[in-house]
């Protein structure tokens, strides 16, 4: 982050970091570029470590991708040059940047970390890092941190502006760190234009050996418009036939979706059958990591402000920690003597060890009729956990006869206890 930026404490993720300090295990910073995972460990984790009265030359920092690195991208170079700066019995912390650069940084980061007085750190931009293969390779010795785009209480902390001003910011540019310190709108957008396609996009098509960006670009095209609507790869390769769009099949946008999921663009929600208590295999819900990315990709027209707020709380909740999936509930209700099977959805259910909540995104409750469809498949839970619409508008937290809690949008979002008040 530029230092005009107010810094930002981040201290949900110092904590995570904290948390499994000398744990014995690799801790791997996962996330997307340029969402603060560099900014994370090289300056707020090494503060916090040095405040400990950790001894600065008993921290290893090696930043990959800066060029006066650039011959420690070889195994054997690299694994000398940490071993030559451990010169005692003392505990030291290694922080690698980029660790893919690295050829088989696997077998690396194995033999390393056995050395009982060496606790690594390293971050990487795509989640190569949690396949199948390198957990193994790892033999349970990975450990992960997810890093997400700035919350909006991050953001909020940092702006100099009304809330209502950081709101609208927020909303229409995202929470990338770097947005901060671009004051014009034009510089904001292109900020935004140029990461898509000459760092997210490009990287996408290079890594995974693609013959150019135009299905993708196709594809991002149809995900932004669809932010929280259902779909799968049949249902998007007919959208391309629509579109005049021949040969594209639904094989192929099923490898683009995780490639745009492996590079942190999009995440995807499940959907989970309630009663059921099964997960159900298609379609699915896509929500951007970056609401600011989701609005450049569209030339910042389509500005719902409903949809763009349900992606702000999936990611509000994927950053607080829970899982999140899509909460699907068949009700019966009676039509013309009839009873008719009605299949609703509460838009996330939200898991974190024994705790659950079923929480709804409401951009407003005008009336007694809108409280009622919101809150149906809600009551139709029969358990005990929590059910929650959250509404835009600020107001004032109430409960309804039906025990269904009401919040605004600003309040769940500033209050990292919300969801038990």
């Amino acid at each position: 982050m530029e230092a005009f930026v107010k810094e930002i404490a981040r201290s949900i993720y110092v904590k995570r970091l904290s948390d499994r300090r000398e744990n014995g295990l690799v801790k791997v910073i996962t996330g997307l570029r340029r969402a603060g995972k560099s900014y994370l460990l090289f300056k707020l984790y090494y503060d916090y470590l040095i405040t400990s009265g950790v001894a600065e030359d008993h921290i290893i920092g090696i930043e990959l991708d800066d060029e006066r690195h650039e011959d420690l991208r070889d195994t054997k170079r690299l694994r000398s040059y940490i071993e030559e700066q451990i010169v005692d019995s003392a505990m030291y912390y290694l922080f690698i940047d980029e660790i893919q650069l690295v050829g088989r940084f696997e077998g690396l980061l194995n033999g390393l970390g056995r050395k009982p007085n060496l606790d690594i750190y390293v971050t990487g931009s795509n989640s190569r890092f949690l396949s199948t293969d390198i957990l193994t390779e790892f033999r349970g010795r990975g450990d992960e941190v997810r890093v997400h785009p700035l919350s909006f209480g991050e953001y909020l902390s940092a702006y100099e502006g009304t809330e209502e001003e950081a709101w609208r910011e927020y909303y229409t540019y995202g929470g990338l760190p770097l947005i901060l310190s671009r004051e014009s709108d034009e510089l904001k957008a292109t900020y935004l234009d140029t990461l898509l396609e000459k760092v997210y996009i490009s990287d996408i098509v290079d890594r995974n050996n693609l013959r150019g960006p135009a299905v993708m670009d196709s594809l991002l095209n149809i995900l932004a418009s669809s932010v929280g609507s259902l779909t799968n790869p049949y249902k998007l390769a007919n959208t391309f036939r629509s579109q005049g769009v021949g040969g594209v099949t639904d094989k192929t946008l099923s490898a683009y979706i995780d490639h745009l999921l492996d590079a942190f663009l999009i995440n995807r929600a499940h959907r989970y059958d309630v009663k059921g208590k099964q997960y159900i295999a298609s379609p699915h819900k896509y929500y951007f990591e970056d609401v600011g990315l989701r609005n450049a990709r569209l030339n910042f027209r389509l500005q719902e402000e409903n949809h763009i707020m349900e992606n702000i709380i999936y990611n509000e909740l994927r950053m607080r920690g829970f899982a999140v999936d899509v909460g699907v509930v068949d009700l019966w209700e009676s039509v013309g003597g009839k009873q008719i099977k009605k299949r609703t959805e509460i838009d996330f259910v939200c898991n974190l060890g024994s705790r659950r909540y079923y929480i709804q995104s409401a951009f407003s409750i005008p009336d007694s009729e809108k409280m009622r469809q919101e809150s149906r498949p809600l009551v139709a839970v029969s358990d005990s956990f929590k059910k929650i619409i959250v509404v835009k508008d600020p107001i004032k937290l109430w409960r309804s006869e039906d025990g269904v809690v009401v919040m605004g949008l600003r309040e769940f979002l500033l209050d990292p206890d919300s969801l038990d008040r």
